[in-house]
């Protein structure tokens, strides 16, 4: 019988690509939707559109349709492809007891969804970063430059590079809404990730790759897998130290002398190259949900697997240069397969195989080949359509 999963939200790069990997595996997908034209929506293998509030304005009343489709038995698995973990993880109590969702405890979310805590832990743990502190009137005197960074916020909003100090006047002002902000020194290198799939602290699957491609706001539109030891045994520390249920995903910087991580995802992001690789993390995440067996060591893909989203490339072009011209560069580039293109798989948007996704790359060129500048506002919309933030864990009648 074929399998049937819900996504916890529609607008995100990531819930698009869960959209492509499990359709691709004969898995029928429905999504939750606060947004009329999210880009999950477009696509054959994405079914019927389930409307629910936004899970950050009213995460009670997106618990409650959530909670609600799942009672219903008509689903294999609950999906969170963004923030929603971190809602269901504390609202669980709100949720169907045998709902088929792997989630870490609220106790391990809270070490790792704040940036500072996630600091903290990694400097318990003694794993790599670079040199942070709090950004207080006592640390006034720290050189410049660095980056600001909100113990909160997701997408690279909540970062400001900070280069005299009137900038960290600006970045205190406005990145202390979420509480303390942190500052940590810039590292130079490669752009790494490192995505895992954990049962209750053991490993199951682990992805290594490399940024080849750079979207909005520095993100990695274009992804080579690659063979990374030390990102491997680190994220299995972790994992383990939190005891660990479901996807975590760490960025990291190699500038030559191994990672040091700078951010940390307490969900799977963006799945695309790990399956294109041989890491079916969504489709190992539906087993993991329902309790069913998982392999004995860690699945690993094979390196040198190059991927891509043009959606993504083109609004990064645009957020970099605000010229019609890069848009239309990428866009030409794109159908000529060259340059980051070249022998790399479209996961966003695989018009050959899922038509349907035209739609939404057909109006986002448009939209930035009228205004480049658009391309904040669509980031935007995306962002507060899937963001959660302690405000919204707060207003849980389970949040304490």
């Amino acid at each position: 019988m074929r399998r049937r999963v819900l996504l916890s939200e529609a607008s995100s790069l990531t819930a698009r690509e869960h959209v492509t990997v499990l359709g691709r595996a004969g898995v029928a997908v429905d999504v939750l939707d606060s947004d009329s034209f999210a880009l999950a929506r477009w696509s054959r293998w994405s079914g019927r559109p389930h409307r629910c509030p936004p899970s950050g304005r009213d995460p009670r009343g997106y618990l409650a349709v959530v909670a609600g489709l799942m009672g219903t038995g008509d689903f294999d698995a609950l999906l969170p492809t963004h923030e929603q973990a971190w809602l269901f993880s504390v609202g669980r109590a709100l949720l169907p007891p045998d709902i088929p969702l792997a989630v870490a405890a609220p106790e391990a979310f809270s070490r790792v969804q704040s940036k500072v805590e996630f600091a903290r832990l990694l400097d318990e743990l003694n794993l790599p970063q670079p040199r942070w502190w709090l950004l207080t009137d006592e640390t006034a005197g720290e050189p410049f430059p660095y980056y600001a960074k909100a113990a909160f916020s997701t997408a690279g909003r909540g970062v400001r590079l900070v280069r005299d100090a009137a900038g960290r006047r600006g970045a205190l002002d406005e990145l202390s809404g979420t509480g303390p902000v942190m500052a940590q020194e810039p590292a130079i290198g490669q752009f790494g990730q490192v995505q895992a799939l954990f049962s209750h602290g053991r490993l199951v699957a682990v992805h290594t790759c490399a940024q080849v491609g750079t979207g909005f706001g520095g993100s990695a539109a274009a992804r080579l897998s690659v063979d990374a030891g030390a990102p491997r045994e680190h994220v299995a520390v972790l994992g383990a130290a939190l005891d660990w249920h479901g996807g975590l995903t760490l960025d990291y910087i190699d500038s030559g002398g191994g990672p040091r991580y700078i951010e940390c995802n307490p969900r799977t992001v963006e799945p695309g190259n790990a399956a294109a690789s041989g890491v079916d993390l969504p489709g190992l995440t539906v087993r993991l949900s329902r309790g069913e067996p998982l392999p004995d060591s860690p699945v690993t893909g094979r390196p040198g697997v190059r991927t891509h989203g043009l959606i993504a490339f083109a609004l990064g072009a645009a957020d970099r240069t605000g010229l019609r011209r890069a848009v239309t560069r990428e866009l030409v580039s794109a159908l000529a397969r060259q340059g980051c293109y070249a022998g790399s798989t479209e996961q966003l948007t695989p018009v050959i195989r899922d038509p349907l996704s035209l739609v939404p790359l057909a109006v986002v060129a448009a939209r930035l080949l009228a205004n480049p500048r658009a391309a904040t506002s669509l980031a935007g919309n995306a962002v507060s359509a899937y963001s959660v933030t302690p405000d919204s864990i707060a207003r849980l009648p389970t949040a304490g």
